[in-house]
């Protein structure tokens, strides 16, 4: 399948896309965003407050050792994450139902821009004062009776957006 070993994908051309995952309790979601990142060659993935971090079985048991390839950090708190981001220039989205949030499919990237998305806690999602930092919020609308999905279902579309709109037409 002509798959790259992980040094290969280390060194490899990567989306301008940073995923942060916001006290996201299931380790099984940390794992399943992991292996999302690794598909779409993503920068980097920032593990934030009570966000389990690798080396751990139960990550690896969805990762499949994509927390190997997929450069990440750890950070106390996510707020001190977005600071970060935001002084190196990246564009900060949580993925939020609010007021005036972008939809998904709405969504413009501008080719020389870096970005990231905060996912967050499976029951109270992306902290209110991390929200508020952010420059701005996506959503994708829903059609059902539920209003959420799971964390790493949003994560895997959301990339997968933003890998499409960013090398449309072009190639890794």
């Amino acid at each position: 399948m002509n798959r790259m070993s992980v040094a290969e994908f280390k060194e490899a051309r990567k989306l301008p896309l940073i995923v942060v995952l916001d006290n996201v309790r299931s380790l099984h979601n940390v794992g399943s965003v992991f292996r999302s990142c690794d598909a779409f060659r993503i920068e980097a993935v920032y593990l934030c407050g009570i966000t389990a971090t690798p080396p751990s079985a139960e990550i690896h048991k969805t990762a499949l050792g994509a927390e190997d390839s997929v450069e990440w950090v750890y950070f106390e708190h996510t707020q001190d994450a977005v600071r970060k981001m935001q002084e190196e220039g990246v564009f900060v989205y949580s993925i939020e139902q609010v007021e005036g949030s972008t939809a998904l499919q709405n969504l413009e990237l501008k080719a020389d821009q870096r970005y990231a998305v905060i996912f967050g806690n499976e029951v109270k999602g992306v902290q209110q004062e991390v929200v508020d930092m952010s420059n701005g919020c996506l959503e994708i609308p829903q059609f059902g009776t539920k209003h959420s999905l799971n964390v790493s279902v949003t994560a895997g579309m959301v990339i997968w957006e933003f890998a499409r709109k960013h090398f449309l037409g072009k190639t890794l």
